[in-house]
């Protein structure tokens, strides 16, 4: 084991002797991130809302050398002073084997929140888009991991506060469209003084009663954006939207968006083609919980979990809330949160993070839950918000799918987590975990699940650009995987879009497809396990 690891031990009293599934190398491997939030405990200072929530996450190529470099961004200095000296995000470049160094030229030292990643200027290197309370910034990547901020220039520096974000083509254009989550029409001046159990803390978002409408920018192809909002017809719904993940739901050729609101209704934004969305869902049955609660939404996965061909969705919650699992049944949405394992154990945590991922390459898909409090005592010297992260894993039943509890990450990991970003790191075929918490050091958790199955890794691109929502469907033994390209979910975080299949005890994918954004299918036959391939459109059979 590398100096200065830490075990992150899953096991709890019904799963007594479970081997540890993940291991914290973040210091062992180079990365010493500590985000702050601007507020210092003891000070008597009313806490800021945004203190509670951020910062994010991003696993991808920055260099261009074909292994996971991170982005972590900050937060770091209190908003109602503007002399404060700020922090600026940080950029870990990987040296090919799963270890990091800091590196310079990021960018951009606003109050951070989220971050996403994709090549908006087709120039075949991966920039970022870094959403801040206040302007956010559009980090142009020189191709050796140096960026400049030209949000101004290209029109996207919108001054709200945004969370999440994502760069997807969405009019089939062949460019990246950029859309952006905001939380609340929030200021200073606004802000509220709140009490929990008389203690000092932070405030409900429904104190403020000030939903925000999210924005969509249609890409020029010319390094340039318009606000298409209004005509696109997202200014119908507002929110205080925090989670986002992109899929195409109904099947019918365009990418679909899930946004995941904070006690707000959750908004599913069904592409009707022509940069033309129409939320719907209340008739898909996702707006609300199925007792027609409008939970705290935060973090969202999606994936294909019950293996029906359609994308599935969890949102996670507040402490007391149970998650939301909400099953694709082609038209409609069953909430089917307990009968999936997770009614009567997930709403012991707050949950923010969230990776809905094969992590013991067995072929079904398992559920990592990152928490941290957002109402305890704000002046208590220890973090009153900490709390221990969660490991559900799926098994596969007659009935179905069902998560069960692994166990949780007990001291000394236990902090206030908030973003993850998902990527294999060491490139071993286990996906890791990059984890941001409150006011601490960021975990980097490397995948260690005892008895991991075999695996393929797919990088699935049209011509040189990543092929952002299409499906990779991979037989094994008589079984086919659905696994989506894609960069968002989680929460605040950017992942890494290969797609990797676990096989379990397979020696092979005996057949593997790919369903194009558009909804054409092409075959490229057997891929056997441990390698790592490149599928390129119109390479394969049309079917």
């Amino acid at each position: 084991m590398l100096a200065g690891t830490v075990l992150l031990q899953l096991g709890c009293a019904e799963f007594p002797g479970d081997a540890a599934w993940f291991v914290d190398e973040a210091g062992a491997r180079g990365l010493d991130f500590e985000h702050r939030s601007g507020f210092t405990r003891g000070t008597g200072l009313r806490p800021l809302l945004p203190e509670i929530v951020g910062g994010g996450a991003a696993l991808a190529d920055f260099d261009g050398d074909g292994d996971l470099d991170a982005y972590l961004v900050q937060s770091g200095w209190r908003l109602d002073d503007s002399s404060a000296a700020r922090t600026g995000n940080q950029l870990y470049l990987n040296r090919g084997d799963g270890t990091f160094e800091a590196a310079n030229g990021t960018g951009d030292s606003g109050y951070g929140m989220g971050v996403t990643a994709g090549d908006y200027d087709g120039d075949g290197d991966v920039d970022l888009y870094v959403t801040n309370v206040g302007a956010n910034a559009l980090l142009r990547n020189d191709g050796t991991g140096r960026f400049e901020d030209v949000a101004v220039m290209a029109g996207v520096a919108h001054p709200g506060w945004g969370t999440a974000a994502a760069f997807l083509d969405l009019d089939t254009d062949g460019d990246l469209d950029l859309f952006l989550v905001n939380y609340m029409n929030w200021s200073l001046d606004i802000e509220k003084e709140c009490r929990a159990r008389g203690k000092l803390t932070y405030c409900s978002p429904t104190a403020y009663k000030s939903p925000a409408v999210d924005r969509l920018f249609r890409n020029n192809g010319d390094g340039t954006f318009t606000d298409v909002t209004v005509a696109a017809g997202l200014n119908r719904s507002s929110g205080n939207g925090l989670g986002l993940v992109a899929a195409d739901f109904n099947n019918d050729g365009h990418l679909d968006l899930f946004v995941a609101n904070d006690k707000t209704l959750n908004h599913l934004w069904i592409n009707e083609g022509g940069l033309r969305f129409t939320d719907r869902a209340g008739e898909w049955g996702c707006a609300v919980d199925e007792h027609g609660m409008a939970k705290a939404g935060m973090g969202v996965g999606a994936g294909d979990v019950d293996d029906d061909g359609d994308v599935d969705v969890v949102v996670v919650n507040l402490e007391g809330e149970t998650d939301s699992f909400f099953r694709n049944e082609g038209r409609y949405f069953a909430d089917a949160t307990s009968m999936i394992g997770l009614g009567a154990t997930s709403g012991r945590y707050t949950r923010f993070g969230v990776a809905l991922v094969d992590f013991d390459n067995d072929g079904t898909l398992d559920l990592f839950e990152a928490n941290g409090k957002v109402d305890g005592d704000v002046n208590l010297a220890d973090d009153a918000f900490a709390e221990p992260n969660v490991l559900y894993r799926g098994e596969s039943r007659a009935g179905g799918v069902r998560f069960v509890p692994v166990g949780e990450a007990m001291a000394p990991l236990r902090h206030t987590s908030r973003a993850v970003a998902v990527g294999d790191v060491d490139n071993d075929g286990g996906m890791d975990l990059l984890i941001v918490n409150r006011d601490a050091r960021a975990y980097l958790l490397m995948n260690r699940a005892p008895g991991r199955g075999n695996w393929i890794r797919i990088s699935v691109r049209e011509g040189d650009a990543l092929a952002l929502g299409a499906r990779v469907l991979a037989k094994v033994d008589g079984r086919w995987l659905a696994r989506e390209v894609q960069r968002t979910g989680s929460y605040l975080a950017s992942n890494d879009p290969r797609v990797l299949i676990g096989l379990a005890e397979a020696g092979e994918a005996s057949e593997v497809r790919v369903r194009w954004a558009d909804g054409e299918v092409e075959s490229f036959g057997s891929i056997s396990a441990g390698e790592t391939v490149t599928l390129r459109r119109g390479e394969g059979r049309s079917l």
